[in-house]
């Protein structure tokens, strides 16, 4: 189940399944959610969930010798933004106490 992914049409029939709101609706309320967080992300704002996490972008530094993995290629890079999350505490509670299997300690 760790390798697993959870798409967004995923997390739209899990919200539907557990509350009965219409598919669509719950649609629109997600991708207007997504839209909401990438625009205020844009605007310099963080958005804080409490007991689940802060999104917010942050200052990469510019490189004059990075290097492409792909051809090994110099290359420079610009400083940039990124977009991060830093999961609240009980995010962070909830999955530390998840039991390791074998099959997640081999990765």
């Amino acid at each position: 189940m760790a390798d697993d992914k959870l798409t967004k049409i995923d997390l739209v029939e899990s919200v539907y399944l557990n509350t009965k709101i219409e598919k669509q609706q719950v649609q629109v309320v997600t991708d207007a959610l997504l839209e909401q967080i990438k625009v205020s992300l844009e605007n310099g704002n963080s958005i804080e969930l409490r007991g689940f996490g802060t999104f917010e972008k942050r200052l990469r530094k510019g490189r004059s010798k990075a290097r492409n993995p792909k051809t090994g290629e110099i290359v420079s890079v610009e400083p940039h933004y990124v977009a991060v999350f830093r999961p609240g505490k009980d995010l962070k509670n909830s999955i530390w106490n998840l039991p390791v299997t074998d099959k997640d300690s081999k990765k």
